[in-house]
């Protein structure tokens, strides 16, 4: 009888090894005399009820090869340089007329006017008549009181004469032109609202100029 059950017991350590050494394990139920059941991998004790039943042994996922990092995107290609090529400032002048009057100009030359010449300090004398020299001629305008002459001229120089002579004119600091240039803008949007169709035309076209002007010369609008 000993050598029966020791001849049982080599079988199932046989059947156990086969089973793992096959991928199986062979899992016991217990049972105890209170009822309590408890799960395990060897044989229940003696004295409690088992049941055996064998499963697949679990086993780990395969090692996957983890994926290479990708590599580093190339860096992109530096943006071209942008060069903006400027036109030098344009200069802007204040010019003042006889009467005193001032004006913007876009060059310092200023606006031309025809005066006499008596006015510019040459001797007036009355235009020569049938009669002589200085007899019976206009007399010089009583209304501008007459120059000393600027230099000794002997000859006798016709009322009529005249010569074209320019306003003075001086430069504007950069500061000031661009600040004209601003007032002159904001004139045109005052006035534009009440200006005719074919005024508002002309208005566009001067602001566009100030617009341009200012980017380009004073660094902004």
């Amino acid at each position: 009888m000993t050598r029966i059950l020791a001849i049982a017991l080599l079988l199932c350590a046989a059947f156990a090894a086969a089973a793992q050494s096959s991928g199986e394990v062979r899992i016991y139920r217990c049972t105890d005399a209170a009822g309590k059941q408890a799960l395990r991998d060897t044989p229940c004790p003696k004295g409690q009820s088992q049941q055996a039943r064998d499963m697949l042994r679990p086993k780990d996922a395969p090692a996957t090869a983890r994926p290479a990092a990708p590599a580093a995107a190339p860096a992109p290609p530096p943006a071209p340089t942008q060069v903006v090529y400027l036109a030098p400032p344009r200069a802007m002048y204040e010019c003042v007329t006889h009467e005193g009057r001032r004006y913007t100009s876009e060059n310092g030359d200023g606006n031309p006017r025809w005066v006499p010449l008596w006015t510019l300090g040459y001797p007036a004398v009355r235009p020569r008549t049938s009669l002589g020299s200085n007899i019976g001629g206009r007399e010089p305008r009583p209304d501008q009181p007459m120059r000393p002459p600027m230099r000794d001229i002997r000859w006798p120089v016709a009322t009529g004469g005249g010569s074209w002579i320019r306003d003075d004119c001086a430069m504007l600091p950069p500061a000031e032109a661009c600040a004209r240039l601003r007032d002159r803008r904001d004139e045109i949007r005052t006035r534009f609202f009440n200006a005719m169709p074919s005024e508002r035309d002309a208005l566009r076209v001067e602001e566009r100029g100030i617009n341009a002007r200012l980017d380009n010369d004073c660094g902004g609008r």
